[in-house]
């Protein structure tokens, strides 16, 4: 395959540089912000999509790279493997970055890059010479946005990138304009000024409030929000939005003033601020907001987890502190079915307090959840040691036993119809063995029957 199929030939890589630049120019299109050539862009296919990839999106390309020679030095095809990267961001080539911007999904293209968009001064040793330009055909396989969580609630795709490389931090103040639209109807379009970690305060979505870390000042991009991130199973009425739909956000963040770090803050500012923020999260759990109240108790955590205080009765209140967060931290996600984060915090709890009733009932509740029916037992068990008179966990004594119980009754029938199986296609095997030794007995017979008339003729 030739480099620039119907647009460029062969015959305008075998040029010297400067005869193959001006013809490439001469073709394509300059796609650098100041207009100075550094990259050249020739379409050879087009492709079949108008959007094209925004910065920070995941892009999978197919590419070969040569000299101005015509000398391939790379091709992803003959490695039979795609390259994927986040546009925009420096993770490639600049001439990768700008290229790939301009893309449609589908299109083929080729880069005519100078060395300071591509390989520089210094090349690439026993494959470009230093100060080179070179060309790429790049094949725009595929792109999507970038996921900002784990579970991927909540992807953002950049409109316009920000400035500098500070960031909102949870606690911070930030000014935003935001415009939020429902299978394309807007239906919210405001300046609006939050905390982050409280964005819900002003009605503004957690999917919004959990993209402000992420975002610069400066920054336009549009969040793409699963219902978990947007309005839930509640939707919202206000808006006449149903249960359980999906919404897109476009946000500009306009402003914010980061909130002070942990190591910027002494250990009085820290003990004095933590009332105040395990009250907000207590008012978001009673409203069932679980998400924003564990932002809450793990503000509180960050703070005070690895500090001891200046005397006895400083480093007893930290550690109340500390404690009750891990407790309410665990009952939020036992409410969000997140069992493991349950048994995570009852466990920090147990390695202050080795008696701590609620810490031992609730993880014996996540681990009950978990069918884990041995280990809720015993955790349960131990609630009554520290505390004889709690009616709840003998109830889920109870409760465990008798998931026990089926289980090993599950088990028994599986295995009870796993025997019969095989004793039925042992029996099978058995009685085929023995016809086969009949067949072969009688097989015999006929035989020397045969071989009597033979000689009797």
């Amino acid at each position: 395959m030739t480099v620039f199929y119907t647009m460029t030939t062969d015959q305008d890589l075998l040029m010297d540089g400067p005869a193959a630049t001006s013809v490439i120019a001469a073709k394509g299109i300059d796609l650098t912000p100041n207009k100075d050539q550094g990259v050249i862009k020739v379409v050879q296919c087009p492709g079949f999509d108008v959007e094209r990839p925004m910065i920070g999106d995941r892009v999978t390309v197919h590419y070969t790279g040569r000299l101005l020679t015509g000398k391939k030095f790379d091709c992803s095809r003959e490695r039979k493997e795609p390259f994927s990267f986040n546009a925009g961001k420096g993770q490639v080539l600049k001439s990768w970055d700008i290229g790939v911007l301009s893309m449609q999904r589908g299109e083929v293209c080729t880069l005519l890059c100078k060395p300071e968009y591509a390989y520089g001064s210094a090349g690439n040793p026993d494959k470009i010479p230093p100060n080179a330009s070179v060309v790429f055909e790049m094949e725009l396989l595929s792109f999507e946005g970038e996921s900002l969580t784990d579970d991927g609630g909540v992807v953002r795709r950049i409109k316009i990138k920000g400035e500098g490389y500070s960031q909102p931090n949870d606690g911070a103040s930030v000014d935003v304009y935001l415009e939020g639209r429902c299978d394309g109807r807007l239906f919210d379009s405001r300046n609006v000024s939050f905390i982050v970690g409280e964005a819900e305060d002003k009605g503004v979505p957690l999917g919004v409030d959990r993209a402000m870390d992420k975002m610069q000042k400066g920054e336009c991009c549009l969040l793409y929000l699963k219902p978990k991130y947007g309005f839930g199973s509640k939707g919202k009425a206000e808006y006449k939005i149903g249960p359980d739909r999906d919404i897109v956000y476009e946000v500009t963040l306009k402003d914010f003033r980061r909130a002070k770090e942990s190591w910027e803050m002494d250990i009085y500012e820290k003990v004095n601020l933590a009332p105040g923020v395990k009250n907000k999260g207590n008012q978001y759990f009673k409203t069932g907001q679980y998400h924003q109240a564990v932002i809450q108790y793990q503000r509180i955590i960050s703070w005070l987890e690895m500090e001891c205080g200046t005397g006895i009765e400083q480093h007893q209140r930290i550690q109340e502190f500390v404690l009750t967060a891990h407790l309410n931290l665990a009952l939020c996600f036992l409410r969000l079915k997140d069992f493991s984060h349950v048994v995570d915090n009852c466990n920090k709890v147990l390695e202050l307090d080795e008696n701590n009733e609620k810490a031992f009932y609730r993880r014996g509740e996540a681990r009950l959840y978990r069918n884990e029916f041995g280990l809720a037992k015993e955790d349960f068990q131990k609630v009554l040691q520290v505390n004889p008179a709690n009616q709840a966990a003998r109830t889920q004594i109870l409760i465990c036993q008798n998931k026990i119980k089926e289980h090993h009754e599950q088990d028994k029938k599986i295995y009870a119809n796993m025997f019969q199986k095989f004793a039925e296609q042992d029996a099978k095997v058995c009685k085929l063995s023995v016809l086969d030794w009949k067949d072969k007995e009688e097989a015999g017979r006929h035989c020397e029957d045969h071989r009597e008339r033979g000689v009797g003729h």
